[in-house]
């Protein structure tokens, strides 16, 4: 085959991956940190990348695949299902996808079921955490809705996001608005799709 036919470039994560023909409600997910990491990587904007963004600075590590939905963007309409904040965080909308199986590398890309979603507010500025499971995953077969999960499993995610940036001695910067289910998590994700649409494609 005549390497014409690859592409010359590594496709951006972030803009060079297609969010899927069946979103909002089954998509791609682009991991950049893995259960238990205990440095913060993240997406260079740039380059698409993954960098190191900063050692996790206390004990309070994720216990979930976490990463970027491509092609989402949070802004104007995003932002706007929110009662406490008026603007997004300006970053692609974050994933959170539980397993079974460990998966024990970042920086791929897989097919998830979106089931819900964390509104979490940063700094007064929207930062969605859509809740997703791996397709495909037995151990989750039939499972929909986020309301199905043991909510264990969601406390751990609450715990972590409201403590991951927390300096003792200093205000808290995150608080969490509200779960939701996942009719409304696709709503959330259509609103990134339109919210990229209008910063990236106009």
């Amino acid at each position: 085959m005549s390497l014409k036919n690859f592409q010359l470039y590594r496709p951006h994560p972030w803009h060079g991956i297609n969010i899927g023909k069946d979103a909002p409600q089954i998509i791609k997910a682009y991991i950049e940190i893995i259960p238990n990491d205990v440095i913060k990587y993240e997406i260079c904007k740039e380059s698409g990348y993954i960098k190191v963004d900063r050692p996790q600075k206390f004990s309070s590590l994720p216990s979930f695949l976490y990463g970027l939905i491509p092609e989402t963007y949070s802004a104007e309409t995003t932002a706007a299902f929110s009662k406490i904040a008026k603007i997004g965080d300006g970053d692609p909308l974050d994933i959170c996808v539980l397993s079974e199986l460990p998966i024990t590398r970042a920086d791929i890309i897989m097919d998830v079921r979106v089931i819900g979603g964390i509104r979490l507010i940063d700094s007064n500025e929207v930062d969605d955490k859509i809740v997703a499971v791996l397709n495909g995953d037995p151990f989750y077969e039939g499972i929909n809705d986020i309301s199905q999960i043991n909510p264990v499993i969601i406390d751990r995610m609450r715990h972590y996001f409201l403590s991951y940036k927390s300096i003792p001695g200093e205000s808290i910067k995150t608080q969490i608005e509200s779960i939701y289910d996942a009719n409304e998590a696709y709503s959330v994700i259509s609103a990134g799709m339109t919210d990229y649409d209008n910063h990236f494609r106009k």
